[in-house]
C-alpha cells in the first residue's frame, strides 16, 4: 500500500497498517499535505478488513515528530494566516479521529515528540515512550498556546504539573510522560523493531474479518498483550519528587502570583521555572493559564479542540506568534521582542479575546 505523499509512508505489515512520518531532516515536522495524507489513510483503514491495528513511527533516529512546520506557519501568518487556519482545522479534526479510532492505534514516541507530534500520538489507544523520548508542549516559547488536545492532557495531569509544563514549555522525559498521562508504556528503543515484528505477527493471526466486533476486541487484546510483553520499568519521573512546590506555586489564580510564589519558594528548581515563564510570551502565558483552567471543566476532547481552535486563531491575529518563530527558527537570535513585553501589560481583555467565540473561526467538533 503506497503513501499518499512521500512525506508519509504507509504499508501493510501482517495485520498492521504502518504509518511512518518521513521528513527526518526536519524532525518529521508536519505539513498540511501530511495531515491530509494521514486523514485519508486512517479513513481508508478504518473499514479495511486487512488492517487490525495501526502503528505510527517516525523516520530517522531523532524523533517521532517535532510538531508543525513552524517556519511555513511564520510565512503564512505574515501573509494573513489563512493557510495556517486551514492547517489547524484539519489537524485538530485528525486529533479527534485518532482519539476515537475504531481499531488499536499505537504511537511509538521514540525521541523528540512535541506539539503536533503529541497530537498524533498522545490521543492514541496505546502510547509508547523509550529512553530517548522527549515529550513537550512548547508553544508559549513561540507565542502560541498548547493545542492539538494538549491543553486537555496538561489540564488533567496530576496536581498542577500540567500548568507548570504549559507555562514553562518544559520537556518531559519518559517517566514524566507516563506520570502526566501522555504515555502508557515504556519500551527500550533497542526493543522497538522486535515489538513491531511481534505486532505484525499477532495481528496477522487474530482472525479474518476485522469488521466483526469480536475480532476488533481480539485485535485490541492481542496488541495490548504484545506491547505489555515488551514493556519494562520506566526511569523515575523527575516531576514526581517536585510536586510539593509545583502544586503550591501553580495553584495561584494569576501568572503574576505564580511567578511570585516560585521566586519566593526557596527552591532552586522553582526559581528556574520562574525564569522560564518570564522568558516566554507574556500574552501566550496568560492565555495558556486561562485555557488550561477552562479545559479542566470541558466535557470532552472535542470541546477542548474547539476551544483550542479559537485560541490558535486569536494567536494568529496577534504579534507574538510571528515574532516568537522569528526568534527561534528564522533569525535564531533567541531574543524575541514580545508585545506587550511584560505580564503587567497583558490585560484581562487581551486574555478574554483568546477564549471568545469568533465569527468564521469555529471548529464545531463538540
Amino acid at each position: 500500500m503506497s503513501a499518499e505523499v512521500a512525506e508519509v509512508q504507509a504499508f501493510l505489515d501482517g495485520g498492521v497498517g504502518r504509518i511512518v512520518l518521513n521528513r527526518p531532516r526536519a524532525l518529521n515536522s508536519l505539513t498540511h499535505g501530511m495531515i491530509g495524507a494521514l486523514r485519508a489513510l486512517l479513513d481508508d483503514w478504518a473499514t479495511d478488513d486487512r488492517v487490525r491495528a495501526v502503528v505510527l513511527t517516525g523516520a530517522g533516529e531523532r524523533g517521532l515528530c517535532a510538531g508543525a512546520d513552524i517556519r511555513a506557519m511564520h510565512d503564512d501568518a505574515k501573509a494573513g494566516g489563512a493557510g495556517t487556519r486551514a492547517f489547524f482545522r484539519d489537524e485538530y479534526r485528525l486529533n479527534a479521529l485518532i482519539a476515537r479510532y475504531p481499531k488499536p492505534y499505537v504511537a511509538v514516541m521514540d525521541g523528540i515528540t512535541m506539539g503536533g507530534g503529541v497530537g498524533l500520538s498522545a490521543h492514541g489507544a496505546i502510547r509508547i515512550v523509550t529512553e530517548r523520548s522527549t515529550v513537550a508542549m512548547p508553544e508559549t516559547r513561540i507565542g502560541l498556546v498548547p493545542d492539538v488536545g494538549g491543553s486537555r492532557l496538561l489540564a488533567h495531569a496530576p496536581g498542577e504539573v500540567g500548568t507548570h509544563l504549559g507555562l514553562t514549555s518544559a520537556a518531559m522525559g519518559p517517566g514524566d510522560a507516563l506520570l502526566c498521562g501522555f504515555a502508557d508504556h515504556y519500551v527500550p528503543s533497542a526493543r522497538i523493531p522486535e515489538l513491531l515484528d511481534a505486532l505484525a505477527r499477532s495481528t496477522a493471526a487474530d482472525g479474518a474479518d476485522a469488521s466483526n466486533g469480536d475480532t476488533a476486541d481480539a485485535a485490541t487484546a492481542a496488541v495490548t498483550a504484545v506491547v505489555t510483553a515488551h514493556t519494562e520499568p520506566a526511569p523515575p519521573a523527575a516531576l514526581a519528587g517536585q510536586r510539593a512546590w509545583i502544586d503550591a506555586c501553580y495553584a495561584a489564580d494569576t501568572v503574576e502570583e505564580i511567578v511570585e510564589r516560585l521566586l519566593n519558594s526557596g527552591v532552586a528548581e522553582a526559581k528556574e521555572a520562574a525564569g522560564l515563564v518570564l522568558a516566554n510570551s507574556p500574552t501566550a502565558v496568560k492565555a495558556t493559564l486561562a485555557a488550561l483552567r477552562r479545559a479542566r471543566t470541558l466535557p470532552s476532547l472535542e470541546a477542548v479542540l474547539d476551544q483550542e481552535y479559537r485560541v490558535s486563531c486569536a494567536a494568529l491575529d496577534g504579534h507574538d506568534l510571528v515574532e516568537g518563530i522569528r526568534a527561534q527558527v528564522v533569525d535564531k537570535d533567541r531574543n524575541p521582542r514580545w508585545e506587550p513585553a511584560t505580564l503587567a501589560g497583558v490585560t484581562e481583555v487581551d486574555v478574554a479575546r483568546f477564549l471568545a467565540p469568533r465569527d468564521g473561526d469555529e471548529l464545531g467538533l463538540a
